[in-house]
């Protein structure tokens, strides 16, 4: 048993009783190490139940969060998964674990070159990351079976729904970009628009468009 085993069997034994039914979600989380995606000042609470600070002002979300989110997409191992906010990485690590191919976008250079190599150490090859305006999505590549938003937006982006198969669905955080008042919903598209099903309160980064400065 590695020094990590009994505390990624705690974390998945918190995430069953808060909800997370889903077992090949459950499967992914264990078998993604959180630990390498994780700053060194906060590898002792790499298993905790809890958002941790990265570079660029961002953070790797709450495992229940990365949990509840990647159950409500449902994904299928034959789907192309478009992911908005690669952050640390360690969302698409998960999600790679349940699709065919995803791709993912980030506005920070430094953040994408290191998940890039995360994902190389960990032979993660069905991923293609790029660095862009995520709320354009990746036009290139649509349509996409699913899309997952990692960043606050206070509405549905538009090009993403384009962007999104009939009957697709998209998870995001919605609402005000301040930090509070957000919900996570799942956006399903249908033939007369979009069904909006809001699933958890939660506090993101807000969605930004375009590219910072270098």
């Amino acid at each position: 048993m590695s020094p990590s085993e009994p505390r990624i069997i705690r974390l998945l034994m918190e995430l069953r009783r808060m909800g997370v039914a889903d077992t090949r979600t459950l499967s992914a989380i264990e078998r993604i190490p959180r630990e390498l995606f994780i700053a060194g000042p906060f590898l002792d609470q790499a298993y905790e139940n809890t958002a941790l600070p990265i570079d660029c002002g961002q953070t790797v979300s709450q495992p229940l969060v990365v949990a509840l989110m990647t159950q409500a997409l449902d994904v299928g191992e034959r789907m192309k998964v478009l992911e908005v906010g690669t952050g640390s990485g360690y969302q698409a690590a998960v999600l790679a674990q349940l699709c065919r191919r995803l791709y993912t976008v980030e506005r920070h250079k430094p953040l994408l070159a290191q998940a890039e190599a995360r994902f190389k150490q960990l032979r993660l090859h069905n991923i293609t990351a790029r660095m862009g305006d995520g709320s354009r999505g990746w036009p290139e590549q649509a349509p996409f079976d699913r899309i997952m938003v990692t960043a606050a937006a206070p509405d549905i982006p538009p090009a993403l729904v384009d962007q999104l198969k009939p009957d697709g669905i998209m998870v995001l955080p919605l609402g005000d970009v301040g930090g509070q008042d957000q919900e996570l919903v799942r956006v399903t598209k249908t033939a007369d628009g979009i069904d909006i099903h809001p699933f958890l309160p939660v506090r993101f980064v807000p969605l930004v468009e375009g590219l910072p400065e270098e």
